[in-house]
């Protein structure tokens, strides 16, 4: 099937002659591989009679020759999957089954892809980006310190290094464009935090999907605010060579020396806001971030700082 798939990826007609033969396989077979691909990757192909099959819109598919080729330096090995329950998952298992880090994980499609608090991820297949990031943490508590937060950073400027303009961060670890979300990032640890242990850091941004009735809040992607289709291969080597940078950043200095930047790209600084854990909310105006990643509010005239995975911001209604 994906044999059949990387002949249509140009988007251009081709005759079930020429694909049977490409295949060594019967017209009749192609038919059924074709049908094939569009239950099971719910994709749209064009049966013309006299012309053939064409995909409605051209695929990049993700490849490691073509990820090093755009590359700068010597990339992370990287495991691509068709398709996978969740790249974070398939880190943890790799990690179980000794393979070393840093290394990353791929997906050109998740049946289970999940988002902070279990929230499922929806990943169509070669429209987005699934990207897990395994490392390999020594030295304790404070090589994690703010460690989403600086993801977060350097995800942004990956996508204003490709035209982006409108894009800023949300605490702790949202990735907005034009106010809408465009990246969701979701951090997994295994290990003792105290002294070895290793972290998955999970990326899933919106890159050429323009529509989806499965996501229940405002969303963006890369194609419709730059207007074009982004290459995910150039996308995948640009935003490892950020997270390179940042993450030896922090390996040096710790999230202090981010403290000041990421407040700057913090859309709600200064906004009336709400902080919901479980059925708890707090409301405050957020003020920022302290050194070890956690979010300052003003609550009642008198800051706080509040840190936690299960913690999530939202803006006031009268904000």
């Amino acid at each position: 099937m994906l044999k059949l798939l990387n002949l249509l990826k140009d988007g251009r007609f081709h005759s079930g002659e020429a694909l049977g033969a490409a295949l060594g396989v019967s017209r009749s077979a192609v038919w059924k591989q074709l049908q094939h691909l569009e239950s099971e990757l719910n994709l749209t192909i064009h049966k013309v009679r006299g012309r053939g099959y064409q995909l409605a819109a051209p695929l990049n598919l993700l490849e490691a020759q073509a990820i090093a080729k755009f590359a700068q330096g010597e990339p992370w090995p990287v495991f691509i999957h068709d398709t996978i329950d969740s790249t974070n998952a398939e880190g943890l298992r790799l990690i179980a089954q000794g393979q070393a880090a840093p290394f990353l994980v791929l997906a050109e499609r998740q049946s289970a892809g999940r988002g902070r608090r279990g929230r499922p991820w929806v990943s169509p297949f070669a429209e987005n980006l699934y990207y897990s990031l395994v490392l390999r943490i020594d030295g304790g508590m404070r090589q994690l310190e703010g460690l989403s937060l600086v993801v977060g950073l350097a995800v942004m400027r990956t996508l204003q290094a490709f035209g982006l303009k409108d894009v800023g961060l949300k605490w702790p670890n949202d990735v907005l464009a034009d106010g809408r979300k465009i990246t969701g990032i979701l951090l997994e640890l295994v290990g003792d935090p105290a002294d070895v242990c290793h972290v998955v850091l999970g990326i899933g941004i919106n890159v050429n999907m323009q529509g989806n009735e499965q996501i229940d809040q405002q969303w963006a992607s890369m194609r419709g605010e730059a207007g074009q289709l982004v290459d995910r291969n150039h996308l995948v080597a640009v935003l490892s060579q950020q997270l390179q940078h940042e993450l030896g950043r922090h390996r040096r200095y710790g999230f202090a020396a981010f403290q000041e930047e990421w407040e700057q790209a913090h859309l709600w600084q200064g906004r009336k806001v709400s902080l919901v854990a479980g059925t708890s909310r707090i409301e405050g105006v957020a003020l920022g971030v302290d050194g070890q990643g956690g979010l300052r509010l003003e609550v009642d005239g008198v800051e706080k700082s509040f840190s936690g995975g299960e913690l999530s911001l939202r803006l006031r209604d009268d904000s």
